[in-house]
């Protein structure tokens, strides 16, 4: 995989001008956003990446650069890298469970399915498991396709280190991942049908939908009432769905690539609520409520209206 990722709806970085460096930057700014997205699981962040990538690609001199695209990504990399062992302490302190920024996704993302199963919430949280640099060998490697030398530039490490790190961090991943991915048709009559089983607040409609070990995580931060610990198991589960305030509204999306809700409440966007599906049943639930991760997501629902 390489810059299909660009059919995401990111504007991050500098406008489009003349100069060679804005223009290739411009070009290849949606790949470096989703590099710095997976190894850090926060838009808020990736922006941030990219605005230092920016400033060190702007006082290069382009004549010199062989290859463009690998050298931004290289620098798109370290910067990461950086922010990342920062946010791994951060998290060390955070309130309950941690889950990253949930990401608007345009509805043909979820027809790639490999796309789509990188930046799921499941996948995230799984990378979330690996050091540092072994996430970012992973993400290079596996997502995106880049060749051990490239990689090597860009994680300071020596080709033959990085062959290792890649085989260690591809058996962890595979251990954890999600075990099968779902058509786009039965991700969307899984959604609609979970909504209205939330909407009617009938337990049975549940119980149908949801997987007898669901876990479900809830993201407060601290700043609104979420629980502190995973939900698990269908009944405690629906106790939890059947509390939520019937004057919110919830609207369908696509998060990360996969089937979600967005509760309104007031107009203003309240929960997120990302679903993972396994062999046609909910297993997971993402219910992201901390204020600081919902400003994306509300504003450009927003601007879609």
């Amino acid at each position: 995989m390489t810059e299909q990722s660009a059919r995401r709806d990111d504007t991050t970085g500098p406008p489009a001008g003349p100069d060679p460096a804005t223009e290739v930057f411009v070009a290849h700014r949606n790949l470096l956003f989703t590099v710095a997205y997976e190894m850090l699981g926060s838009a808020a962040d990736a922006e941030d990446v990219l605005q230092e990538t920016w400033l060190r690609w702007a006082g290069v001199d382009l004549g010199a650069v062989r290859d463009r695209r690998a050298y931004l990504v290289r620098i798109t990399t370290r910067q990461a890298l950086t922010r990342l062992r920062t946010l791994r302490r951060r998290k060390e302190s955070y309130v309950g469970p941690w889950l990253p920024e949930p990401l608007l996704t345009a509805p043909d993302v979820a027809e790639d399915v490999e796309l789509a199963d990188s930046v799921s919430m499941a996948m995230l949280l799984v990378l979330e498991t690996l050091a540092p640099t072994e996430r970012a060998v992973f993400v290079l490697r596996e997502v995106f396709g880049l060749g051990y030398d490239e990689i090597a530039e860009a994680v300071d490490k020596t080709p033959a280190a990085v062959r290792q790190i890649a085989h260690r961090a591809r058996a962890h991943v595979a251990a954890r991942r999600p075990r099968e991915a779902v058509s786009p048709d039965r991700a969307r009559a899984a959604l609609a049908a979970f909504q209205r089983a939330v909407e009617s607040g009938d337990p049975q409609d549940l119980l149908d939908l949801i997987a007898p070990d669901v876990v479900l995580l809830t993201d407060g931060g601290g700043v609104v009432r979420a629980a502190l610990h995973p939900v698990v198991g269908a009944a405690e589960v629906i106790q939890v769905l059947n509390r939520i305030d019937p004057a919110v509204s919830a609207r369908p999306a696509h998060i990360n690539g996969h089937p979600a809700l967005l509760f309104y409440r007031g107009g203003e966007l309240d929960t997120v609520i990302a679903l993972r599906l396994d062999a046609g049943l909910v297993t997971g639930l993402y219910a992201v409520r901390n204020p600081e991760k919902l400003g994306r997501v509300g504003r450009e629902t927003v601007m879609r209206r």
